[in-house]
């Protein structure tokens, strides 16, 4: 056929191996039993196993052994591509789940290797998907579609070249994954760290040494005036934890949460009635990477809403942050829609305009990730955390011009982590696709060199049929349930 290079030749699966071979040993000979969960899904990952006596696990499972190739043949594994090399098997052999199939070279001539690169190339999985066959949940790969699959086939010189290539090639290809996989969490620590620095003074250590001579105190004094006549309650405000203090610069100084709050309130503590349509009721999956997002909300209706403001009545410009279950995912309002809130989301009313609540999500976010919260969380099923505990938070109260700047810095050095961080996903995305464009280069003939003096495959497959044909022929075993 057109479009192989020269000396390859095309072949079905069932002329290249046995599939699913029957085997026997000695019941006593330890084994290795691996279940579908130690089956690997990346080219290169080892097969994991059990150890346990081959008498306990010879049948009702799927038999191989050490050169031998499996796969998952039932949804979703399959498409998944849980596939292996088997590879140092107590004895050199085991058993496994009965929704593996089993490829068994048909001669050394054939590379076991190269047929774990048919089995995970993009097209044998996708032609597998749409030949399933079963009920909904319970798809598998029929042995049919298996047997008759056509594979390209080269030279046995050259399929034992393209496997140590291949190795070669998708070892990088998963120490470069590694390495993309790893940079989420030092993004993440690289925010902690801006927040820290932030909230601690060191992110405008050299601003402040050109702007000397501001002092918080006044200003303090005029949100503290500002709160008696905006706050409903005329009580002082908590005092803040001194036990959670740290190294500020001198023209700091720290104040409660409550102090810079009109009014800190948790939404409904009983679930309303719900409607079709109406206003949004925001719970904490609505909060999400600083924003609320109404996109899926529940809605309840105006007269209730107008109910349960006479509590809490979120407006824009406060804050918000989730309380129970997922603790500490803040957002500024930013809308002048009208919605309410569940008992797992707090609200936080500035006490005066003077109040930088960007400033104040800054603190909350670095508290949340830094201290020991748990010692602050109550309860068993669902975790909370309580209000008395966050009007007691320790906030550092840098003058507001030191304010504004040091949020300016905080949103351009956190953009700059989004920014890397979809660049990092583009990448992520393309090495995903690498191992499929490696494979598909090999199966074109185009991965390794081809050398006229390798024998054609064309008479590899004459001189394996001719074996098999005189070889005595085994018994028609009874149909098992792997034979699908």
């Amino acid at each position: 056929m057109s479009g192989l290079p020269e000396g390859w030749a095309f072949a079905r699966l069932d002329e290249l191996a046995d599939i699913n071979p029957k085997q026997s040993f000695a019941d006593d000979l330890d084994a290795g039993f691996v279940p579908m969960s130690h089956a690997p899904t990346n080219f290169l990952d080892k097969l994991r196993f059990d150890s346990r006596p081959w008498g306990d696990i010879k049948k009702a499972y799927t038999n191989f052994q050490d050169g031998d190739v499996i796969f998952a043949k039932v949804t979703p594994c399959f498409e998944n591509g849980k596939a292996a090399f088997v590879d140092g098997l107590p004895n050199r052999i085991g058993a496994g789940s009965s929704e593996f199939y089993v490829l068994r070279p048909a001669t050394e001539d054939i590379s076991a290797k190269y047929l774990l690169a048919v089995i995970k190339s993009r097209d044998f999985l996708l032609q597998g998907a749409a030949n399933m066959t079963g009920a909904v949940g319970l798809r598998r790969v029929p042995k049919q579609f298996v047997q008759n699959y056509t594979v390209p086939v080269p030279p046995a010189a050259e399929q034992t070249r393209i496997a140590e290539k291949l190795d070669a090639l998708l070892a990088q290809v998963d120490t470069l994954k590694t390495r993309i996989d790893s940079i989420p969490a030092l993004l993440k620590r690289f925010r902690q760290s801006v927040l820290v620095a932030a909230v601690s003074g060191r992110l405008t250590e050299e601003w402040r040494a050109e702007n000397t001579g501001i002092n918080p105190t006044e200003q303090i004094e005029t949100i503290l005036k500002d709160r008696l006549s905006s706050s409903k309650s005329k009580k002082a405000p908590a005092s803040h934890l001194k036990n959670e203090e740290y190294e500020i610069p001198s023209t700091w100084c720290w104040v409660s949460l409550d102090s810079l709050a009109a009014k800190i309130v948790d939404g409904t503590h009983h679930t309303p009635t719900y409607v079709g349509n109406g206003v949004p009721f925001i719970s904490v999956k609505d909060i999400r990477d600083g924003v609320i997002d109404f996109t899926n909300t529940k809605f309840i209706t105006t007269e209730e809403h107008a109910e349960l403001c006479k509590r809490c009545h979120p407006e824009k410009g406060d804050l918000l942050i989730t309380k129970s279950g997922t603790i500490g995912r803040t957002a500024i309002i930013a809308t002048n829609n009208e919605f309410s809130l569940f008992v797992s989301v707090a609200l936080i009313k500035p006490a005066s305009n003077l109040v930088n609540m960007e400033f104040i999500n800054i603190a909350l976010r670095k508290w949340i990730g830094e201290i020991d919260v748990s010692s602050r969380i109550v309860g068993s099923a669902i975790k909370n955390l309580h209000l008395t505990d966050m009007k007691v938070l320790a906030i550092p109260f840098a003058p507001l011009t030191e304010q504004t700047e040091i949020v300016r810095r905080v949103e351009q050095l956190f953009a700059f982590a989004d920014q890397l961080e979809a660049k990092v996903a583009a990448v992520k995305t393309r090495i995903d696709h690498l191992t499929q464009s490696i494979l598909a280069k090999a199966f074109r003939g185009e991965l390794v060199p081809q050398d006229p003096n390798d024998e054609p495959a064309s008479v590899l497959l004459e001189r394996i049929k001719a074996q098999c044909a005189a070889a005595p022929k085994a018994k028609r075993s009874r149909k098992t349930n792997g034979d699908l």
